[in-house]
């Protein structure tokens, strides 16, 4: 049967002088609830050693002047689930080596329990640095210490530990207080934890991303739980204060973001980095370490809004800044294809222009005479062309009408009859006074098709009827 524990369950700790295989305990160095913390004497390296001591306050005991004990028999399964993560832990921070995580020479059982022989760190913990600070840490030193801390969680990441409980007390800085180191790991006290759904000896409460929180398994933890923390810790560091509990976030998110609060003491790239590693739903969150510092560390400009661009300005695209903005092509390219219609379009005009008022009377045939017409038909006005005096009016050459070229009217003077040879035509009634042509009027192509023609034959042989002239019209034929 155990001794009964003693009242003040923080006032267990081995008492000076007490030898542990090679270690002699010298004193006290800290105490939590689930281990003590000694300075000790290595006796056959002779030098001086940190010696962590398993101790879980709640659920164990000092019994006699070393022995441990559990306090019920209900909690001997819990105590052994955290003696053997505690175990564990050891075995793995051995297996690493790096200047700012906390090394394990060795591990033993003894007394009921175990311990881990640890390097004798002198310094302070980050949280008693700045609180010292008159003023937050700036970004150029809180950066020197990140860096280092987040290459050994990396580490640790790979190979599937996570800390859980990223805090400043668990952030020790030594050698003048420029390498930080991280502490206690605690897979004891998230073990213990778990199985007794003690949630308040695992959290800490504003540094405990909200997946620490909840027992559902489509919430698991990994490596953006520890980026939650680290953030969390930064934050503290430049506001002074915790973000609010994670769990009061996911109902009522009443955080205002670094990059508001803090706007202007810290460049926006570094605010807003943490602020993306601080989200509440891990799947918004900052996903690992490599992506949280790119977040904080990268140089590049936070994006703003495009600036208008003239529509004249050049514009180079040497000088390392890439090629022509897209606008400003876009711009051009859309200006450029209406012009280029344009062109096509005037071109066609001008060619259309040129061919009508440039065309010649077919060569090696002799251009008929106009016709005269009677005093009953008017002729139609001409084109607005140049115009120039047709010449004087004469009987038609043949029975077979070729067609006549267009020639404008005279506009004042009639056109007198000429006599043609005899042999080659018949005479022709005298002709009669052209009508003249109103000027104003707009023009109208006159037709010269095989109905002109036939009517026209009528007329020079004096067939057809009353009506003769009015065909004449409607069908737009030149006399």
């Amino acid at each position: 049967m155990h001794d009964e524990p003693d009242d003040d369950l923080n006032s267990q700790p081995l008492p000076s002088g007490v030898r542990l295989e090679e270690f002699e305990i010298l004193h006290k160095v800290g105490e939590g609830g689930f281990s003590i913390v000694y300075k000790a004497w290595d006796l056959v390296l002779e030098r001086e050693v940190a010696l962590k001591e398993y101790l879980p306050a709640s659920i164990a005991f000092r019994t006699g002047r070393t022995q441990v004990g559990v306090r019920s028999e209900r909690n001997r399964q819990t105590f052994l689930a955290g003696l053997n993560g505690f175990v564990r832990e050891a075995q793995t921070l051995a297996s690493f080596n790096h200047p700012s995580l906390v090394r394990v020479f060795r591990f033993f059982h003894a007394n009921g329990t175990a311990y881990m022989v640890m390097p004798l760190y002198v310094g302070r913990t980050f949280r008693s640095v700045v609180r010292e600070m008159t003023v937050p840490p700036d970004e150029a030193w809180l950066k020197l210490l990140l860096r280092p801390l987040m290459e050994v969680l990396e580490n640790m990441h790979t190979e599937g530990w996570y800390h859980r409980d990223i805090a400043p007390d668990n952030i020790m800085l030594v050698d003048g207080e420029t390498r930080p180191i991280l502490l206690d790991f605690g897979a004891a006290r998230q073990v213990i934890g778990d199985m007794t759904q003690a949630l308040t000896v695992v959290l800490k409460p504003g540094y405990a991303p909200i997946e620490q929180y909840a027992a559902i398994a489509e919430i698991k933890q990994g490596p953006w739980t520890d980026v939650y923390a680290l953030a969390a810790t930064i934050h503290w560091a430049i506001t002074g204060k915790t973000p609010p509990i994670s769990a009061g976030r996911l109902l009522h998110d009443t955080h205002i973001p670094l990059a508001t609060s803090a706007q202007g003491k810290y460049s926006h790239q570094f605010l807003a980095g943490l602020d993306a590693a601080l989200r509440v739903k891990p799947v918004d969150r900052t996903q690992n370490i490599a992506q949280f510092r790119s977040s904080i560390e990268s140089d590049a400009p936070a994006p703003q809004p495009a600036p208008a661009v003239a529509p004249e300005p050049a514009v180079s695209a040497s000088g390392g800044h890439g090629d022509i903005l897209l606008p400003l092509r876009a711009h051009f390219a859309r200006r450029g294809m209406i012009m280029a219609l344009l062109g096509c379009a005037a071109g066609l005009a001008i060619m259309a222009i040129w061919h009508l008022t440039s065309r010649e009377p077919n060569r090696g045939q002799s251009s008929p005479a106009p016709i005269s017409t009677p005093s009953s038909v008017a002729v139609m006005p001409p084109q607005p062309v140049s115009i120039k005096p047709a010449p004087t009016a004469k009987p038609l050459a043949s029975l077979a009408i070729t067609k006549p070229v267009i020639q404008p009217a005279p506009v004042s003077a009639p056109a007198p009859a000429v006599s043609t040879p005899p042999s080659k035509v018949s005479p022709a009634p005298a002709p009669h006074k052209l009508a003249e042509a109103p000027r104003a009027a707009p023009a109208i192509k006159l037709r010269t098709n095989s109905v002109c023609d036939e009517l026209l034959r009528k007329l020079s042989l004096g067939e057809g009827d009353s009506t003769l002239g009015d065909q004449l019209l409607a069908n737009r034929c030149q006399q």
